[in-house]
């Protein structure tokens, strides 16, 4: 039976959840802007930082649920002028990725605002397999906050 597959919004997880996700090693070792240590802080301003994207632009990041359960965060933050997606998992949820962002480019696939959307990928990411199959092109590489990223585009009109 497939595990149903919900968002919700951050300040609905517990922060020791976050805290733990984002403290994993495993988690880290393809994020370069990840450097600072998770703590009770870092968490309610990574919070207020995501909400206030939901209050700016009306669409942010999510947290997301399978069966019920925390099992990682991402979706939409406008970048300028583009909405680029993200998605961190636990390490136990990493199977999850797929369905999570399948269901996520639905939502802006039925939203006019959302013509494309970008990935940024650290150039560390080398299983890049799934991002062809859901249609996404490699426009080159950027900076970003002082690191590089591959950055992707996938059309949603």
């Amino acid at each position: 039976m497939k595990a149903d597959i919900a968002f919700a919004r951050l300040p609905e997880i517990k922060p020791a959840e976050i805290m733990t996700h984002m403290s994993d090693p495993r988690v880290a070792e393809h994020m370069p802007l990840l450097t600072f240590k998770w703590d009770a802080a870092a968490v309610a301003k990574f919070v207020d930082q995501k909400e206030a994207c939901w209050a700016r632009d009306g669409l942010g990041h999510w947290a997301f649920l399978s069966d019920g359960r925390y099992v990682g965060w991402g979706g939409f933050q406008k970048e300028g002028e583009e909405w680029d997606y993200g998605l961190v998992l636990r390490p136990d949820a990493f199977g999850l990725g797929i369905r999570i962002s399948r269901k996520a480019l639905d939502f802006a696939k039925a939203d006019a605002r959302i013509p494309f959307v970008t990935f940024l990928l650290p150039p560390s990411r080398k299983n890049l397999g799934a991002l062809k199959r859901l249609g996404a092109v490699c426009v080159g590489e950027i900076e970003y906050d002082g690191a590089t990223f591959l950055k992707f585009r996938l059309e949603t009109g």
